[in-house]
């Protein structure tokens, strides 16, 4: 199994309510629909409670699982990965998103 992490950052000019309903309202349907989708996971970034740091550098994290690199290539060549695609500049700045195909591994805390 591996997972897709996608930092999102706004396209200019847009508000942060409205980046949220378009990616809540219109593209995470679109994402849900990928074939070969496991599991889906939308972070929305909140503000650093410290009053001193900089803003947040991206507006969301999204967390998408596949079996493999390959399910993902699959996934976005489908025509539901082209309509994730052709709705990606709508609502975001496309020259700041990062993708990164991470295998995870967990550890126990606590105890």
């Amino acid at each position: 199994m591996v997972k897709v992490i996608v930092l999102l950052s706004r396209r200019e000019g847009m508000d942060p309510e409205a980046f949220a309903r378009h990616a809540r309202e219109t593209h995470l349907p679109l994402v849900a629909a990928l074939p070969g989708l496991r599991r889906l996971v939308f972070n929305h970034v909140l503000p650093n409670p410290d009053p001193h740091a900089p803003p947040p550098a991206y507006d969301a994290v999204s967390e998408d699982w596949f079996d493999s690199p390959e399910a993902v290539a699959m996934a976005f060549a489908s025509p539901a990965g082209q309509a994730v695609l052709a709705d990606s500049p709508n609502f975001l700045d496309l020259t700041r998103v990062h993708w990164l195909v991470v295998e995870e591994e967990e550890f126990p805390v606590g105890t």
